[in-house]
């Protein structure tokens, strides 16, 4: 207690020096809080978890007045998750509610709490570390127990806490921390630049626009610390608009509503960070076999004719088309669920979706939130019916969208939800599409609504469009209310989210399979529903650099399956731009052609170099879907990106923290694209072991000793694809995304120094709702290899067989690593091992082909089943 009394006297010391000079400020220099003080502390028997009574010390009338009492919660949720929660200790407030984010929301039980001293928190077995700090206002750090390194610390900056305004600060180790995250916007570093300021309010401003606001928020960032790697995540649960000033050695929020909710994230890897973040927020979604293929749209196709001739005319040039799309051309007026007559009439594309099929293609469509205000219009009057839009002022609120007037669904009424998927259902009556696209649904509104109420207008302007606009500024008003009297204020930013999970939920209910979701607009957790592209970018040299930054920031919110505009979506492209994007875009998780009727044509067959291109780098993209579908299997189970930074492989090498024109997929295939108008060579950095370049396979670069920057030819229709030694590669022998039952796949093995390899890959229907469910039907085999005693040997083990691979065969394997002391004069001889059904040999065809320091083994002629576990031995 008399450490309680001196520290009050020493606080109020400190307010009185340090607001004595105030009248002399002016307001914008005026301290905005003072803070809070402790007033009591309870922990629970557990031990987990510690409550406290914050009194405020002072009033400031900046943004409006504070609020006087606070509760504050640490929660030890798992031993890699600590919950930090601060909120108004009289009335409750608005916060996401676990029926959007399910996750503990009010962990407390009475009785179970009881009077503390303690000024920490910890658990067994958790790095993560709470102290509690009383000096001169209340403080809390967060630290990593073993290292006692401080990862968050709001120590010497008051917490301010007012209705419409939050602020809360931390101290970081400017030249150890390395942020990451913070989005949605486009800008040239993925790591986080200080002096910036990220804005986070969902906004249709196209993702041309660099370092303002786009369609999604994520308050969560990584921090990656320099030089061993460590790393820890940090979320803030709220769905109100903020800013975030980073300064290099601190990070700032100001929010314009709800609480304060931190997660803190142990790590200690990026992977893990990122596993045990997405088991907070949810796993991403499985998409289809199908959505690995290339997919082509444009914004201006005219009719149904236009359509034929753009999917013949990839046939004719040899670019593999999986996915045709279309934008809202094909609507009758713009009006969702509807076709053009004249253009695109019902017969007509039924026939035109009905031939796709047949050809093992697939059809996706766009869809707008905003419902047209039109009294003939059916699915207006059934949402009518059903009262499920926006009100405002009494009313359906009235905005204006493609269609002229209209009004928006409110999808966090469970009645909207049903209406939806209702409609959904009757347009694939009519037109079966296997994918739907959600757009503008930040959501866009062509108009601004003058201000209704105070919400309207909040006392702190965030930096919204990076000019502080008006958050009504072409949207729905903040004013707006929606199911259960939740205003857009607060809603804002989950719009997209909400459409998102009510469009795949309509799609598995209409199809009885894993549906396809691409939404525009996302929040933390979209990917448990949805795929992402990185928006309206442009025909820029700038914008092809700056898609890597934007689909490594959509991996790290948890929606790996995202891709930007190939070829760039506004304005004119250039043949050689259009080239060089199609070799990075083929490797983006989610590879689209996507353009604006106002530019030029921008389909890879329109120039003969660009055709070249894009057969070149899809040719190795199709042969390598089996990989990128296991990455999908790993996204799904642990969160992991299917595009990464380098540092997530190599966490320890702090090269890797700063390099924005360099990509990961997986952990095995490294791409290093040309960025520059004229360049026939990329300066790029391999770090530590063997790549191999996956066009040329005896090409080699060796950085085993140590990771080193390389000069690599680029000529026009060439881009870097290299594999990394110690991996196994599954790929198949076909061009399509057809799963029939009889494959052939070969086994691409690259050895390590150490000269091994292993592999995983995960077979399905592709299209099974869940992708590991306990009713669907799955294949996850692994694979090995070594050189010893002078054999190599490849072997395969079934994890899991319960999905039928009889008639799935090893045609080929290809070893690349090997040392020239390892050719032979005497013809080798291959035996194959078969497990568990019966044991037999066999006779194969071996080539061995030596190029400088490294040799190529081939062992051609298989029919290899993988049914069962098999070990192939070449013995010399």
């Amino acid at each position: 207690m008399r450490a309680r009394v001196i520290g009050s006297l020493l606080s109020s010391l400190f307010l009185a020096l340090t607001l004595s000079p105030a009248s002399s400020l002016s307001p914008e220099q005026q301290p905005t809080g003072h803070g809070y003080l402790l007033r009591s502390a309870k922990m629970d028997r557990s031990g987990k978890l510690i409550t406290a009574e914050l009194n405020l010390i002072s009033e400031t009338s900046i943004y409006g007045p504070d609020i006087q009492n606070l509760n504050f919660l640490a929660n030890f949720e798992t031993s890699d998750r600590l919950r930090v929660r601060m909120t108004d200790a009289n009335r409750p407030r608005w916060e996401v509610p676990p029926e959007i984010i399910p996750r503990q929301m009010h962990p407390i039980e009475p009785g179970e709490v009881e009077s503390t001293n303690s000024s920490s928190l910890s658990v067994s077995g958790s790095d993560l570390f709470l102290t509690l700090s009383t000096e001169p206002s209340f403080s809390f750090a967060v630290s990593r127990r073993s290292t006692g390194e401080v990862l968050f610390s709001t120590a010497g900056r008051s917490i301010v806490f007012k209705n419409r305004y939050l602020e809360i600060s931390s101290s970081l180790p400017a030249a150890r921390a390395n942020l990451y995250g913070l989005g949605e916007h486009t800008r040239k570093s993925f790591r986080l630049v200080p002096n910036d300021t990220l804005t986070l309010w969902n906004a249709d401003i196209p993702a041309a626009n660099v370092n303002v606001n786009l369609y999604g928020s994520h308050p969560f960032y990584l921090d990656v610390r320099s030089p061993t790697g460590d790393s820890h995540g940090v979320l803030l649960m709220n769905s109100n608009g903020l800013d975030v000033i980073y300064g290099g050695d601190y990070i700032t929020y100001k929010i314009i509503g709800g609480i304060l909710d931190f997660y803190f994230f142990a790590g200690p890897s990026p992977a893990a960070v990122t596993d045990q973040y997405t088991e907070l927020i949810g796993r991403p979604t499985p998409v289809p076999y199908w959505a690995f293929g290339f997919h082509q749209c444009r914004w201006g196709y005219r009719n149904v004719a236009e359509l034929e001739e753009v999917v013949a005319s990839y046939a004719r040039a040899g670019i593999p088309l999986s996915v045709m799309w279309t934008d809202i051309d094909y609507m009758d007026g713009y009006k969702d669920f509807t076709l053009d007559p004249i253009n695109f009439p019902a017969n007509k594309m039924e026939a035109f979706v009905d031939q796709l099929h047949k050809n093992g293609q697939k059809y996706v469509v766009i869809l707008d939130p905003g419902i047209s205000v039109n009294s003939t219009y059916e699915t207006l009057q059934r949402g009518l019916k059903d009262d499920i839009y926006i009100k405002r002022n009494g009313s359906n609120y009235l905005g204006v969208v493609w269609p002229g007037p209209v009004y928006f669904p409110d999808f966090s009424n469970p009645a909207a939800a049903e209406f939806w998927s209702n409609e959904i259902s009757i347009f694939r009556r009519i037109l079966p599409v296997d994918g739907l696209w959600i757009d503008m649904n930040e959501a866009s509104n062509f108009i601004t609504s003058p201000p209704l109420t105070e919400l309207d207008t909040p006392p702190y302007s965030i930096n919204n469009a990076g000019v502080r606009r008006p958050i009504n500024n072409k949207t729905i008003p903040a004013s707006a209310l929606h199911y259960g009297n939740l205003t857009e204020y607060d809603v804002h930013n989950l719009y997209g989210f909400l459409e998102s999970k009510a469009t795949h939920d309509a799609l598995i209910k209409d199809t009885g399979k894993r549906p396809f979701v691409l939404s525009r607009s996302t929040f933390v957790g979209s990917g448990r529903y949805t795929a992402h592209w990185t928006g309206d970018n442009a025909a820029t040299w700038e914008d092809l650099a700056y898609s890597i930054p934007s689909i490594l920031n959509s991996g790290l919110f948890g929606i790996p399956m995202v891709g930007a505009d190939i070829c760039g979506f506004l304005g004119n492209t250039t043949e050689e731009l259009c080239g060089r994007w199609i070799q990075l875009g083929a490797f983006y998780p989610f590879s689209r052609d996507h353009s604006d009727k106002n530019s030029n044509r921008k389909e890879l067959y329109q120039w003969e170099s660009v055709t070249q291109s894009a057969k070149k780098a899809l040719g190795l993209r199709y042969r390598l879907l089996p990989y990128y579908y296991t990455l999908m299997q790993e996204a799904n189970q642990k969160g992991m990106p299917i595009a990464r930074p380098l540092f997530f492989s190599f966490p320890e090498d702090p090269i890797t923290y700063g390099i924005n024109t360099q990509f990961m997929i997986g952990d095995a295939i490294l791409v290093s694209p040309v960025l520059q108008a004229g360049a026939t060579t990329v300066e790029a950095y391999f770090p530590r072991g063997w790549w191999f370049n996956l066009f040329n396979q005896s090409s080699v670069v060796d950085s085993s000793a140590s990771g080193k920057m390389v000069n690599l030819e680029a000529p026009k229709q060439t881009i870097n694809v290299h594999g990394r030694g110690g991996n196994i590669l599954v790929l198949q022998e076909n061009m399509t995304v057809s799963l029939e039952k009889q494959r052939e796949m070969e086994l691409l093995v690259l050895l390590d120094e150490r000269g091994t390899a292993t592999g995983q890959v995960f077979i399905d229907d592709g299209e099974a709702v869940e992708m590991r469910g306990e009713k669907s039907e799955w294949a996850l085999l692994n694979f090995t290899s070594g050189v010893e005693e002078g054999a190599l040997r490849v072997s395969s083990k079934v994890v899991n067989g319960s999905y039928d691979t009889s008639k799935m065969t090893v045609k080929k394997v290809v070893v690349l690593g090997l040392k020239t002391n390892f050719a032979s004069s005497v013809s080798p001889s291959v035996i194959i091992n078969q497990f568990r059904s019966s044991r037999i040999a066999a006779e194969a065809i071996f080539h061995y082909n030596l190029t400088g320091e490294f040799g190529i083994a081939e062992i051609d002629g298989l029919s290899q089943s993988i049914l069962f576990d098999f070990e192939m031995v070449v013995k010399f």
